[in-house]
Formats: C-alpha cells, sequence, structure tokens
C-alpha cells in the first residue's frame, strides 16, 4: 500500500486529497474542496490543505491544461505549476503532473457498475482502445491505448481543435462565434463557458427576448448553471433548445473523438456536466448525433458509451497512476 497526496485541478473547483492506495482499490483518508481562483497560486492552496501535516512522499495532479517539460499553464486560471518547484516547497520524493482527462482515464479501473450509466451496450466483451470525453468548465479529451494486454492513457487536447457545424443552424452559431473569438475550438460550444454563448446566439437568431426573472437569476449565480435548471424545468424555449443543441453537439463531437481513436474498447463521459442532465442525453438526441458518421455509422454502433456517474475519477487516476509509479 502506498498513499499519494492527489488532485483534480480544475478551472471552478479544485479537490485535493490524500489517498490511500493498493493495486486498483483507492481509499481517500482526507479530502478538501477550494474555488479555484481563491487563491492567487496553487502553492497556497497546497499549503492551506497541507497545515501542519507532513506531505506524503508521492504527489500526483491531474490539471486542465497541457503538461509540457513537468510543468504547466493552466488552461482556464492565472495558475503556473511546476513539479520542480512543488518538490522543493513540500518536500516530495516524487512530483506526477497529468492531463485532467488523463488522470480520469487512469482513474477508470478504480470504478464499479454502480458508478457507470450505460447510454449504448455495443457489441458484448468488446476490446481495443478508450476514449475519454468530459465536458466541465471546458472541454477535456483522451484515450487509453489498447497493447492487447492492458491499456496505456495518454493526453490530448483535442477540446481545442475546430469546431465542425453540420447543419445551417451551427453554421451561424459558427459565425456568432467568429465574431467573438479569433478561433472557435468545439470548447467554445460543449463547456460550461460555451452554454452562456449558445443561449445569447439563440436569443438573437430566434428574436426572443430574455424574461426579467431569467435576467435576476443570471446575475445572482452562474449563467451556465441557471440556464440548465430552467431548461429542465422547461420554464423556458430558448433555454431547453439551448440544452438540446448542446447535447447534439456534444454527441457530434464524441463521435468524432471515437473515430480518431479508433475506440472499439468504448467511450466515457465524464466531467461536472454529464450526470446532472443525464435525461438528456439518455434521449435521443446525444446517440443520434454520436452515431451520425455516414459509413462509419456500423462502427460506432459496436462501441459501448457509458457515463460516469462517480465525480471523484479525476482523484482516484492521479493515485493509481502515482501509485504503479
Amino acid at each position: 500500500m502506498s498513499t499519494v497526496l492527489a488532485g483534480d485541478i480544475g478551472g471552478t473547483k479544485t479537490r485535493l486529497a490524500i489517498i490511500e492506495v493498493a493495486g486498483a482499490r483507492v481509499h481517500i483518508v482526507r479530502e478538501a474542496e477550494y474555488a479555484s481562483r481563491s487563491f492567487a497560486t496553487f502553492e497556497a492552496m497546497l499549503a492551506d490543505f497541507l497545515g501542519d501535516v507532513a506531505a506524503p512522499q508521492h504527489a500526483a495532479l491531474g490539471i486542465a491544461g497541457p503538461i509540457i517539460g513537468g510543468a504547466v499553464r493552466t488552461t482556464n486560471l492565472p495558475w503556473f505549476i511546476e513539479t520542480e518547484v512543488l518538490q522543493q516547497r513540500f518536500g516530495f520524493k516524487r512530483c506526477l503532473l497529468l492531463n485532467d482527462l488523463e488522470a480520469v482515464a487512469h482513474g477508470l479501473p478504480a470504478l464499479g457498475e454502480v458508478d457507470l450509466l450505460t447510454l449504448q451496450k455495443g457489441v458484448p466483451d468488446a476490446q481495443g482502445n478508450v476514449a475519454v470525453i468530459a465536458a466541465g468548465t471546458g472541454l477535456g479529451e483522451a484515450g487509453l491505448f489498447w497493447d492487447g494486454l492492458q491499456h496505456h492513457p495518454y493526453a490530448t487536447e483535442g477540446g481545442h481543435s475546430s469546431f465542425s457545424p453540420q447543419s445551417e443552424l451551427e453554421i451561424e452559431l459558427l459565425r456568432y462565434l467568429q465574431r467573438r473569438y479569433a478561433h472557435v475550438s468545439w470548447e467554445r460550444v460543449v463547456s460550461g463557458m460555451g452554454l452562456p454563448d449558445m443561449h445569447d446566439f439563440l436569443r438573437l437568431h430566434r428574436k426572443s427576448v430574455l424574461p426579467p426573472w431569467l435576467v435576476e437569476e443570471m446575475r445572482a449565480g452562474d449563467a451556465a448553471a441557471v440556464i440548465s435548471r430552467a431548461a429542465a424545468a422547461q420554464s423556458d424555449d430558448i433555454c431547453v433548445e439551448t440544452l438540446a443543441l448542446f447535447v447534439r453537439l456534444y454527441g457530434a463531437e464524441a463521435g468524432n473523438l471515437a473515430l480518431k481513436t479508433m475506440s472499439r474498447g468504448g467511450l466515457y463521459v465524464g466531467g461536472g456536466i454529464a450526470p446532472k442532465i443525464l435525461p438528456l442525453l439518455q434521449g435521443e438526441g446525444f446517440l443520434q448525433a454520436f452515431l451520425n458518421k455516414g459509413r462509419m455509422r456500423h462502427v460506432l454502433e459496436a462501441m459501448p458509451v457509458r457515463v460516469i456517474l462517480n465525480d471523484r475519477v479525476a482523484l482516484y487516476g492521479p493515485a493509481l497512476c502515482a501509485g504503479r509509479q
């Protein structure tokens, strides 16, 4: 058994934990959650978490951003994190930085059936590469290469690839976003940050006035969460259409990722948004868009598609990765 300091560092919230690892089994000894922007640096947050307790010898952190040379400039936070700095300050013998979706990929072996919801069964005993896609504050994507005996997780920055519209409405959405951003990525539409832009576009496109009650709720809280709640309650037609379009685009990009990685072993949908919109994901929109790849439809129909319900998988992954090493 080994003890690891594990972290799940996201643009909105960060979780830190002390985890005991034995094989694929994990036990969280202590855990805390922070609003990511409540600290100027990650080092200050980690110092607050540890307090007077000595740090474990091993640390592994999943971070939303590209890891280059043991360092990362976080995509949606003003932080620069380096393994060397963390080792010197906190005395870690070994410190690993993982892309956040790579971390989720490492955590899959710790999940049981209760942690997953099947959207498509695929073929029985499907085996091969696996892909993970996760919309939260941003959009993360990762893969697991199958060598015939085991899976090897790897990071991508696929969420930042160029958005590809497939309908007249989506083309108009692209044009709308191009007037706002130099580059329109998939993350600009399939993410928490993308929902308000999509909602604004549909209001303009449908010539619909924003209801006063919705204005007040958006001012008081997170706009994306307000839109999602209004859609779930069906209290505003544009919010309902926004989530329906979001789900279709989520499915379309999930299908793109599954084909590019040839994930015969299955595709997993993670992130903070999916568990909150399960009825929509279980509807027709997501899978129709996922399968709508012309001559490759039969390939996608054979792939299992599952939603990750346990949001601690992003903590389990770094711990399992460090434990193996």
